[in-house]
């Protein structure tokens, strides 16, 4: 085989480059706006969570806590919205195109990007950890006169170490993410070529293979998530392990499934802001592959 010239190497390396840049630009832009649409429903699920009421129980107590306090606590999921799609979508393509070039197997096209995911969840955890800590302590009503505002959570959470501050619930939240990740990017590919396959239009194969990719992880994961807020809700406490939470949360909630899963019937709608997050990405990629904007 004829050798690459070196201007052809550097040509197909900021290619490759600049390919990753937009991968992380278009994880971002799509981001934002389902953080700010959704955060009324995350913060529902989450006060199921945390306070095992049901959803008019939940609703009322934040019709009467007021629209001020509504988006009390935004800011990180917010944040962690914009950066989980930049770093989700971003590391995501990045880890495949490595795992293609570097693999000699021939493996399913949806098993390396369900390995991708795999990798791109550990990534997510080290990240997103602290700022789901905070979200939790902010959105918790028991910690409205102890930590008022966000200045004094990051106070009192300094003054620990790591992994009882920042850091609590680490090991749930790794299991979690990258099992979601691998499920998500490994279903999403074969879901889209299946509704294609019946002449529908892109957007609608993006939107059902978003969708349906995140049912199956997010109701499969939910406990994990119900085990991560609850350990992560207080400043208190902090010195109990993963399993003796578990025990807690189990023991409080009756030692039932359902009651568990309270909360669980909301996340239809986070597996429909992943349908949204999903088209909008995909649409992003498509426009930028036809620059004359074909979609």
């Amino acid at each position: 085989m004829a050798e690459i010239p070196d201007c052809k190497k550097d040509n197909q390396l900021d290619g490759g480059l600049l390919s990753q840049f937009t991968s992380f630009f278009r994880g971002g832009t799509t981001g934002a706006l389902t953080a700010l649409l959704a955060f009324p429903v995350y913060k529902t699920i989450n006060r199921q969570q945390i306070h095992n009421s049901t959803i008019r129980q939940a609703v009322a107590q934040l019709k009467m806590e007021g629209l001020p306090k509504l988006y009390r606590g935004v800011l990180p999921p917010l944040l962690q919205r914009t950066l989980n799609s930049t770093l989700l979508f971003g590391l995501h393509e990045t880890f495949l195109q490595k795992l293609t070039l570097s693999s000699r197997a021939a493996f399913p096209s949806h098993t390396m990007s369900a390995l991708a995911g795999l990798a791109t969840g550990v990534v997510d955890a080290v990240v997103f950890t602290p700022i789901e800590r905070v979200q939790n302590l902010l959105q918790n009503s028991q910690n409205y006169m102890k930590l008022p505002t966000l200045r004094r959570i990051l106070f009192e959470l300094n003054n620990q170490n790591l992994a009882s501050g920042y850091y609590r619930a680490f090991v749930p939240m790794m299991v979690r993410n990258t099992l979601g990740s691998a499920l998500y990017f490994g279903m999403r590919g074969p879901i889209y070529d299946a509704v294609q396959a019946q002449g529908l239009h892109p957007v609608v194969a993006s939107f059902t293979s978003g969708t349906l990719a995140s049912c199956p992880s997010t109701f499969l994961v939910y406990p994990i998530s119900t085990l991560v807020a609850n350990m992560q809700k207080r400043l208190e406490g902090e010195g109990s392990g993963v399993r003796a939470c578990w025990r807690v949360l189990w023991e409080g909630r009756q030692r039932s499934v359902l009651q568990l899963y309270r909360g669980g019937s909301l996340t239809v709608l986070r597996c429909i802001s992943w349908g949204v997050t999903t088209t909008i990405y995909d649409w992003q990629k498509r426009r930028q592959a036809k620059p004359k904007g074909i979609l």
